[in-house]
């Protein structure tokens, strides 16, 4: 999605995350508010991964196992072997 033709909306920030957000902006060359969606990217991705991580550590030994099974069990029709 094109974010200069995008319907936009304010948001308040204090002025260090302003600063920062601007700072990380002019180092990558982008528009802030690419900056800012890749930030918010980036804590999606993170908020995944720890859902994820908490997932897996409380599953039982046999949950585990089983999926370990399973995804052993899975194949790829690439062609590549493992």
């Amino acid at each position: 999605m094109d974010c200069v033709n995008a319907t936009t909306t304010t948001i308040r920030v204090d002025r260090e995350t302003h600063a920062r957000l601007l700072e990380l902006s002019r180092v990558s060359g982008r528009p802030l508010i690419e900056t800012v969606k890749s930030a918010t990217e980036a804590l999606e991705r993170r908020a995944f991964v720890t859902r994820v991580r908490a997932e897996f550590e409380a599953m039982s030994d046999e949950e585990m196992a089983s999926y370990r099974a399973e995804n052993d069990s899975l194949s790829v029709s690439d062609g590549l072997d493992r």
